[in-house]
């Protein structure tokens, strides 16, 4: 084979930096070859590294295939990235969760992916956020509401949400909606959720709990607006005004205002559906003083096409703080929208950096 010399050879190329490192963010961005094996390969491969000066950059496929070579059996150039190709298939593992009637188990899932139980479990988590025994939980919860706003009586929905016995769901009714499903379809009738308004730097700050945990923290400049809110999502709820240990509480969330340093570890009620769950997930593992972009947030949780609808989520969230959806900011590191105003969020990062 003829000697391809690359008349950028340099050791300090970065390109030659990302293969020395195996950078698999270099992936993609270019590839390389060996004349001494004939091969060439993506920058991540794990083969054994080659001699500078048999190396030759390629900035596509078809350029490194022109030139003689053929695609490394190693770390298979010509095929997606090991990543993109874990992602598809969680991606198709979690449209095999949402259209089964009965939901199959670890190892069922992990065959059908070609993978072991323990490495598949990880993988999903790794992806979506959440095991996959929650993930289906999530996805069954947003089709019970759905149900529940649309068929005529209880039990249609309940089998509608995909449920083969009534008495199956009413054990899991409570986790899945934070209440009966009668009272949920109902507007949260006979709910109880304790809530109180109180003040901070930040203006007014409303904090409700309900049996399960915190429900919503929302933050504005009028306390009746932020009270009718919490009324909006629960109407037919019964609000109970705070006792003393629920003013703890409240001055616990008003001191992370105040200190973010102290830290905020709260049980919660989350309600959403399996998507917003999964971002809303991810961003509680921001770590206070971190800001990260939309589509960080959407690649963490193998969604990486779906930016806007991580956007979406966030704006939905009614859990301020607790779920630090103020740590999210634009790829280019400006503040974007912020559901409680943008000065809001851009003193709680100060405060926290």
């Amino acid at each position: 084979m003829t000697r391809h010399k690359d008349p950028h050879m340099n050791l300090n190329d970065s390109r030659w930096a990302a293969v020395v490192a195996r950078d698999p963010k270099a992936d993609g961005k270019f590839f390389y070859s060996v004349r001494t094996t004939g091969v060439y390969c993506r920058p991540s491969c794990g083969s054994r590294q080659a001699k500078r000066e048999n190396v030759t950059f390629h900035a596509s496929i078809a350029a490194a295939e022109r030139a003689g070579f053929r695609p490394c059996k190693r770390c298979k150039p010509d095929q997606a990235p090991l990543a993109a190709q874990h992602a598809a298939t969680i991606a198709k593992t979690c449209r095999r969760i949402e259209g089964a009637e009965k939901i199959p188990t670890l190892s069922v899932l992990a065959c059908e992916a070609n993978l072991s139980p323990y490495h598949f479990h990880r993988l999903f988590k790794s992806i979506t956020g959440l095991t996959p025994k929650a993930y289906a939980a999530a996805h069954r919860a947003e089709r019970v509401r759905r149900e529940l706003g649309r068929s005529r009586t209880v039990t249609a929905a309940i089998f509608d949400a995909g449920f083969n016995s009534g008495g199956r769901f009413y054990a899991t009714s409570d986790a899945l909606l934070g209440m009966t499903p009668t009272d949920y379809r109902a507007g949260g009738a006979r709910a109880q959720i304790r809530f109180a308004v109180g003040e901070c730097s930040l203006g007014s700050i409303l904090v409700a709990r309900s049996a399960k945990g915190v429900c919503a923290i929302l933050l504005g400049d009028d306390p009746d607006l932020l009270a009718r809110e919490l009324q909006d999502r629960f109407p037919r709820a019964e609000f109970i005004g705070a006792d003393a240990e629920f003013e703890k509480l409240v001055a616990k969330i008003v001191g992370f205002v105040e200190a973010p340093a102290l830290g905020l570890d709260l049980p919660l009620d989350v309600r959403g559906t399996a998507f917003q769950q999964r971002v809303w997930q991810a961003l509680r593992k921001i770590p206070a003083g971190s800001t990260v972009s939309y589509s960080t947030i959407a690649q963490r949780i193998g969604a990486p096409k779906s930016v806007r609808a991580v956007a979406q989520a966030c704006a939905a969230n009614s859990i301020a703080l607790a779920i630090p959806c103020h740590r999210v900011v634009r790829h280019d590191g400006g503040l974007s929208g912020y559901r409680w105003g943008v000065e809001r969020k851009r003193v709680l990062l100060e405060r926290e950096a």
